[in-house]
């Protein structure tokens, strides 16, 4: 059998995983053209995680601890209405 290309991008592998579920949840295929989509919807779920894990450490930032050891600390994104405002009001000093 074949491999399928797996989309270049996440939510193509996302449409892709949930046609292929709704497709199964019809009922309406054959047995073998069921275990070739679900065979190829568990490669696609697998190639969704691993996206999602590389975006997760993309999104991680190192920070110093006290004893000088870096400590992984999850992303936090700036409130944009907050972090527009406050740039305002500074001065710059550049």
């Amino acid at each position: 059998m074949a491999e399928k290309e797996v989309p270049q991008d996440f939510a193509a592998t996302l449409a892709r995983l949930e046609g292929l579920v709704t497709r199964l949840e019809a009922g309406d295929m054959s047995l073998e053209a069921s275990l070739g989509a679900f065979e190829e919807g568990v490669s696609l779920a697998r190639e969704a995680q691993q996206r999602l894990d590389s975006a997760e450490l993309r999104l991680q930032a190192l920070v110093e601890g006290p004893e000088g050891t870096l400590t992984p600390t999850a992303f936090t994104a700036p409130d944009a209405a907050g972090s527009m405002a406050g740039e305002a009001d500074e001065e710059k000093d550049w």
